[in-house]
């Protein structure tokens, strides 16, 4: 039986830890994806709280969302799980700026 993290070709088991500690977060003036937090009062769900792989939105005591981008992984599944039109809004980083993966 093949371990984790060992697809039969010598790879090294490597925890999550490990893998983002090659990316290279270059963080930039303008945010990638902005959150209208008025329009996020009515959502019920607040999906992007829980799917967002980098835990980088928080939900504020007055029904809204905090989204901090600076460590964003720039998967778009914020976007994807949203079902409020005009809640967010996801751009690509301006050029230089945003994940740089180092390793692979």
């Amino acid at each position: 039986m093949t371990a984790v993290g060992d697809r039969g070709g010598g790879w090294p088991e490597t925890s999550f830890a490990e893998l983002i500690g090659t990316v290279e977060f270059r963080v930039g003036q303008r945010a990638h994806i902005t959150v209208d937090s008025g329009v996020c009062r009515s959502c019920t769900t607040k999906a992007c709280v829980t799917a967002c792989p980098a835990n980088l939105f928080a939900p504020t005591a007055d029904g809204g969302i905090l989204f901090s981008y600076e460590q964003c992984f720039e998967c778009g599944t914020c976007y994807q799980v949203c079902n409020n039109e005009g809640a967010i809004t996801w751009t690509y980083p301006d050029g230089g700026h945003g994940v740089v993966f180092r390793n692979g």
